[in-house]
Order: structure tokens, then sequence, then C-alpha cells
């Protein structure tokens, strides 16, 4: 492996690492927030008790999602100096964005739901905990501005003079169609995550929990996260028809890619499992579903999707083109070859599919199980709550190892190969040793996340204490 190689590999293990924790914080914080107000127009302990014993939890993610999302900031800096100077312009801005406004905001509100407990009013208390889960959309979608202007460059001008791309449009980097569907498809399937987190800990604690009188709590727990589970997957399906269409039109190759598509068809099938040659040229063996790509594609039935040996012929042309308009030097924008790794797309857009209607599956089972005070007994829904709140999480990271991969050989799609990105100071073996030391160090945080995580299951919800105002030298009445 050369220095490019090992890039890529570092910043892909540290961004679905990262990756692990952003969706769960996402949507615990909307299920803690619905808790706590939950508990302030009903005054029913319970919901206090929840709020508090999944805030900690969120607590715990957040943490560990804070440390890990640092690195990646720095990564532009040591690895990818050629990206970030050439359209760190336009990338950056959104990302400032996200630092100075979004995480300032949900990390001092954090503070203050944590610390505020009998010290601030009840209603501005709540507020706290909504300000923070407003603060990670806002994260989001700022993040996501900035990786959808990768996947759809828009808002910017080539400065031959300075040889680098320039903002020239900020609200088309906002607004721009890839990020106008892909922030509800990743905010929904958040919420997927989130709410089959709280499923998955709360069906546990219903089955395997030794106080009776807490079974009751921990049912509603786990049919709030169950609801929320089954919801959002409902918008995530809807939002994610819209992203494929959208996908199909800039980004042609990814689509095919994802069908190993090799030729182009109309109508076009879905595949449910293909193998392909061994040089990627041709498909050998599939089972599929007829005129589904085509629906899935273009929106309609009997739609033409373009196949990848076509449009490996295409695309040369058609980015010389459109980069008539951009002005960008040819050197940034020929590739040895437009053709990402096949088998990479294609089943991690399966398992993304895949894990997704899982968790779906599991959070209906449960909604059943538990209906009218009922507890499940099979040993079955004991494997749905240690297993179901893993498939959004994975379905989420094969998600985005989906989009990246499928973007090559681009950095930002016909404006700017991987190669020329990467830092001319980046030797193999400085590279190397990163990339070790990352790793060894995120396997040490996974460690202390599980553990947190299955140490503070396990203590369960505290008992009710009604907050009260605390005067100046009491003690916090609730501290993690």
């Amino acid at each position: 492996m050369d220095a490019l190689d090992l890039a890529r590999w570092q910043f892909a293990i540290t961004t679905v690492y990262h990756f692990f924790f952003v969706p769960i914080t996402i949507g615990m914080s909307a299920v803690v927030a619905g808790f706590h107000t939950a508990w302030l127009r009903t005054r029913n302990p319970e919901w206090l008790r929840l709020a508090k014993f999944f805030g900690k939890l969120f607590t715990i993610n957040f943490a560990l999602g804070l440390v890990t999302g640092i690195v990646q900031e720095f990564q532009f800096g040591m690895n990818w100096s050629a990206y970030s100077r050439f359209v760190g312009d336009i990338f950056g801005a959104p990302l400032a964005f996200e630092a100075l406004l979004a995480f300032f905001l949900e990390s001092t509100f954090l503070g203050l739901w944590i610390f505020g407990w009998g010290r601030i009013p009840e209603k501005l208390h709540v507020m706290c905990i909504w300000l923070v889960h407003i603060g990670t959309v806002l994260s989001a979608y700022f993040i996501l501005a900035a990786n959808s202007f990768m996947q759809n460059p828009v808002g910017f001008k080539y400065n031959e003079s300075k040889n680098r791309a320039e903002l020239t449009d900020f609200v088309a980097v906002l607004t721009n169609k890839v990020q106008l569907v892909t922030f509800p498809h990743v905010v929904s399937a958040a919420y997927m995550t989130g709410g089959a987190m709280v499923m998955g800990v709360g069906l546990w604690k219903l089955m395997k929990g030794r106080a009776e009188v807490d079974r009751g709590m921990y049912r509603k727990s786990a049919r709030v996260g169950a609801w929320v589970t089954l919801v959002a997957s409902v918008a995530m399906l809807i939002s994610g028809d819209i992203q494929g269409k959208i996908m199909t039109d800039v980004q042609p190759m990814k689509m095919a890619a994802a069908e190993a598509l090799y030729d182009t068809e109309q109508p076009a099938s879905f595949s449910v499992f293909t193998i392909g040659s061994l040089d990627g040229s041709k498909e050998e063996f599939a089972v599929t579903v007829p005129k589904v790509l085509s629906f899935l594609a273009t929106g309609d039935m009997n739609g033409e999707v373009a196949g990848i040996n076509d449009l490996r012929r295409e695309l040369p042309a058609a980015i010389a083109e459109k980069n008539k308009e951009y002005g960008v030097p040819e050197h940034y924008i020929s590739p040895s070859s437009y053709v990402p790794n096949i088998p990479g797309s294609y089943w991690s857009f399966r398992f993304m599919i895949g894990l997704g209607m899982a968790a779906m599956a599991g959070a209906a089972l449960v909604l059943w199980k538990t209906r009218k005070g009922g507890t499940p007994t099979s040993k079955l829904f004991i494997w749905i709550a240690v297993l179901t709140p893993f498939a959004p999480v994975f379905a989420n990271s094969f998600g985005w190892i989906f989009t990246e991969i499928g973007r090559q050989p681009w950095l930002v799609y016909g404006v700017m190969t991987t190669e020329t990105g990467l830092s001319t100071a980046a030797s193999t073996a400085d590279v190397a040793i990163s990339l070790i030391v990352y790793t060894l160090l995120y396997a040490v945080l996974a460690v202390i996340e599980v553990k947190l995580f299955l140490d503070y299951i396990k203590k369960g919800a505290e008992p009710f204490e009604e907050p009260k105002m605390l005067e100046d030298d009491d003690q916090l009445a609730f501290a993690y």
C-alpha cells in the first residue's frame, strides 16, 4: 500500500467509527427530551426516571462522539492538505458554522441540562435538552452540506491565479439538491437509531430487570423506542427513494455500481444477488426483480438506467464538457478509471437496506408483543433487545461507506480526483504510524464506551426524587 491507500483507510476507519455515535446522539437527544417533556406535563415519576436514565447513556455517547469527531478536522490538514487548499474556501464554510454555531449550542445547553437540576426553572431546564437536540440536527445539516458539495459541487468558481476553487454562493451550498434530500434521510435514520437503542435497552430491562414494580416503566420506554424506530423508518424509506433518483441524476455511475448493472437496460431490474466477472466488466449470474430498479432510479417502471460499461465510455466527455463551466485544470479531472469498487458499492448498499429492514421488523414485533401490557418471554426477544440497536447503527455506517465508495475516483465529483487531494508531505511511513495509533486508540475508546454503557444499563433508572430548587450551598441533586 502507498500513502494514498493508507490515507483513505485511515479516513474510512476514523469516519465510520465516529459515525457510530452521531446517529445515536441525534436520535437519543430527541427521545430524552420527549421523556423530560412528558414528565413536566404529566408529573408522572416514571417519565422523569427514564429521562435521567437515558440521559446518562446519551451523555456517554455524546462524549465519545465529541472526542472522535475532533480527529476528522485534523485529517484534512494532515493527510489531505492539497484538498483543503483547493476547496477549503467552500468546504470550510459549513464546517465553521457547524463548530461555531451548532456544536457550541449543543455542548453549552447539554452542560446546563446535566447540572441544572434544581438550579434553573423546570420549563427552562426542559428547553435546554430540546436546544441540545436542535444543535445536533443543525450540526448534521452543516456537515451534510459540506459532504453534499463533494457529491454535487455548486456555488463556486475556479480562481486560475490562485489555483483553487472559491465560494461564490453559500446559499447554493446550503440548498444543494443533494443536501435537501440527504439531510432528511440521514436525520430520519438517526431517529431510527436512537429509537432502536431506547427500545433495546427498555426491552432488556423489561425482560431481565429484577424490580417487578419497574416493568411498566421499561415497557413504556420499549414501546416509545419502537414507535420512534418504526415511524422514522417510514420517513427514511420515503426520503431514500427520492435520494436514489437524485443520485442517479448527479452520479449515474454510483447507481450503476450499487446494482452491478453492467449494461444499460430499459426497463432495468433490481438485483437481489449478483456475481460479476473478476475484471468487473460483466455480470456472470444474477437474481433480479423486473422493473424495480427503473422505478428506484427514475420514478418510471419503464425508465432507462445507464450501465457501467456505457458510462465508462460516456463519462470522460461528459465531465470534460461540464468542466468548461468550472475551468479546473485537466490534471484534477483525469482519473485512471471512472468506475468505483463494484463489490464494495453493491454489498454496502444491500447491507444498508437489509439492516434497516431488520430494525423495522424488530420494532414491529416489540410493539405487537408488548401491546395491552404484555411482556415477551421468548428468547427471541432477548436477541431482539441485544441486536436490534446495532442494526440501524451498522445500516448508517454501510450507507456512508456506499456514499463514499460510490463517488470514487472523485473527492469532489467531476472537479477533483482523490489522488490529487493527498498531502504532498504525507509519506507512507507517517500515514501508517498514525493509522495504527488511531486504530488502537479507538479500540480502547470502544472498550470504555461499551463498559460504561453496560454498567449504567445494569444499574437501571434511579429511584424517583422530586426535583426542588437548591440553595447556593446545597449539593447538586443530580450529576454524572
